[in-house]
């Protein structure tokens, strides 16, 4: 930097801005290149600013639950309780929802797709996450209305709730309306709604729309049975958009399909999860900031990230 510059080096920033600069970088980026770059940047990803909303629902649905579980508390802790918004697949162990219910405190938005939560778990957390004002509970096939009525009667501020099932664990089932009246009757602010390939009927529906007056967006893909004329709609709820129950295109697999087996972990994946490389108790930690900025025993790297012939790691020169 010449003299008298106005400008000034990246790393001289204070770490929260910093931060808010890094939330916006992709989550391996973040984990992997950024702590690498100099001292001052490792220092800021280790703090809450970068961990306001924590999306690794994708990642997650490629990895053992075990190694979620790990990654998930570790940036949990690190959002020092602004966590905001939580997107994640798979959880399988109870004790990880009663740890994400205890750090909700600023929770709004919270995706636990394909988890193994039951009714009485949801009762248990429920009351804890009552700032959640976004829920995604599809294909989360151990819950029922009771869960749904905790939910509404707990998260008052309730405007969003995916609930959706995959088709063929639905196909051929008798109608179920209750989950539908759970919603109608414990959440009256609902804006958005998604209950593909739900076996409703169409009373059940029609109480919903009568319950949820702000209702803007409703997912009824694969409800067969449901019969509602546009006309009806168009004239009775103007601000409503209803998708289905017709599905149109062919059904492209789910990702149930294609995430069901968390063994395999594809070729394509960027990076990797390795959970004994950053061992608390190792003295073999690598990382030039190992005293203050060490990753909690966990990394993740990229597969091609890895320089063998320069015998570095590829990093990006530091700006």
């Amino acid at each position: 930097m010449t003299e008298g510059s106005d400008f000034r080096h990246w790393d001289e920033l204070i770490p929260d801005a910093l931060g808010l600069i890094f939330s916006k970088l992709p989550l391996q980026e973040i984990l992997t290149v950024i702590p690498r770059v100099c001292k001052s940047w490792a220092k800021a990803v280790l703090g809450p600013y970068c961990w306001q909303e924590i999306d690794i629902e994708e990642w997650s649905s490629r990895c053992q639950p075990d190694n979620v579980d790990r990654m998930l508390q570790m940036l949990v802790n690190r959002s020092g309780g602004s966590l905001r918004k939580l997107c994640v697949t798979g959880l399988h162990n109870s004790n990880i929802f009663s740890f994400i219910a205890d750090h909700a405190g600023s929770l709004q938005t919270l995706r636990l797709p394909r988890s193994n939560i039951s009714d009485a778990l949801v009762e248990q957390i429920a009351g804890r996450l009552s700032a959640v004002t976004f829920f995604d509970l599809s294909y989360c096939d151990k819950i029922s209305a009771r869960s749904l009525e905790s939910i509404g009667k707990n998260c008052k501020a309730l405007v969003g709730i995916c609930r959706n099932l995959h088709p063929l664990h639905t196909a051929g089932m008798p109608l179920l309306d209750d989950e539908a009246y759970a919603i109608a009757a414990t959440m009256p602010k609902l804006e958005h709604l998604e209950m593909a390939y739900h076996p409703l009927s169409t009373k059940s529906v029609m109480t919903i729309l009568s319950s949820c007056p702000n209702l803007e967006f409703l997912d009824l893909r694969g409800c067969w049975d449901v019969r509602l004329e546009d006309k009806f709609v168009a004239e009775k709820f103007p601000k409503l958009r209803v998708l289905g129950p017709l599905v149109r295109d062919y059904y492209e697999r789910n990702e149930w399909d294609e995430c069901s087996d968390y063994s395999y972990i594809s070729d394509d994946l960027a990076w990797d999860f390795s959970a004994d490389y950053f061992d608390d108790d190792a003295e073999s930690y690598d990382d030039p900031w190992d005293d203050e900025d060490r990753l909690e025993g966990l990394e993740l790297r990229f597969y091609e990230g890895i320089d063998e012939v320069g015998g570095g790691f590829g990093w990006p020169p530091s700006p």
